[in-house]
């Protein structure tokens, strides 16, 4: 065998042993798209994400929506997007035209910046680029992936769809559809927030009455016995604590969601 014979050979072995690998890494994206899409999260998928860069309590972020054009062209273009954003690991997949991923952050790889730059792999005029919640390890990455699935799904529900869209907005929406994250929010975080004080603490009574009675100022302080400044100043409180402004009607609707949940005990 000549030398340039012997080269050619080395290079088709490399070549195949290069396409084997890329074979490899596309059934362990796909096995773990799946897992995390589904819920699964045990120790076998932890070393699945692992091979693909996803070690120990990594962080994450989601991202999903309808694409454009193709399944395969779109999560060519959030890989390629997240690449040169200066980041690597990145798990991509497909339901029909959805089309979703699991991102590590780093370098210039943030939700909002990499929202805006996978943009153009999805399309956005009848359905937003929704992004899941910054998270931690595989059951966050589930989590996440399912939060920002769910969210594209409750986005029809909106009168007027933004181009971009975060799950930690649709709170209400993701509970009535399922979601586990968003409900376990609404009860911990909102809902928690406004009892943590106590029984004694009329912080609950005062936004539950003002939701309940359309927003009346008035109408909260004659049913409380209290002057309209002592509502105001209870609601802003507990604004400060929640996250949540009673007198926005659409943070209204995430309080009344959350209490009405809370109250249920679920």
């Amino acid at each position: 065998m000549t030398a340039q014979n012997a080269n050619s050979t080395d290079f088709l072995e490399l070549m195949d042993v290069g396409d084997a690998r890329d074979a490899t890494d596309e059934r362990l994206e796909a096995i773990a798209f799946e897992c995390l899409s589904s819920g699964l999260t045990d120790a076998r998928v932890a070393s699945v994400l692992n091979i693909l860069g996803f070690s120990g309590d990594f962080p994450c972020f989601a991202i999903a929506g309808r694409t454009a054009t193709t399944a395969a062209g779109a999560r060519h273009q959030i890989s390629k997007a997240v690449r040169d954003l200066g980041g690597g690991a990145c798990i991509t997949g497909a339901h029909g035209d959805i089309v979703a991923a699991v991102i590590l952050p780093e370098a210039a790889v943030t939700r909002e910046v990499t929202g805006t730059a996978v943009a153009p792999a999805f399309s956005t005029e009848a359905s937003p680029v929704c992004l899941g919640s910054l998270r931690h390890g595989a059951d966050g990455a589930s989590r996440s992936l399912r939060g920002a699935l769910h969210t594209l799904t409750a986005a029809s529900a909106l009168t007027d769809i933004p181009h971009t869209l975060r799950a930690e907005d649709m709170l209400p929406e993701r509970a009535l559809l399922g979601d586990d994250d968003a409900r376990r929010e609404l009860v911990d975080a909102v809902y928690g927030s406004l009892v943590e004080s106590g029984p004694d603490d009329p912080t609950l009574e005062t936004v539950s009455t003002f939701l309940f009675s359309g927003g009346s100022l008035e109408a909260t302080a004659k049913s409380l016995n209290v002057h309209p400044n002592t509502v105001r100043y209870r609601l802003k409180r507990a604004a400060d604590t929640t996250g949540w402004d009673a007198t926005d009607p659409r943070e209204a609707y995430v309080l009344r969601t959350a209490i009405s949940l809370g109250r249920m005990g679920l």
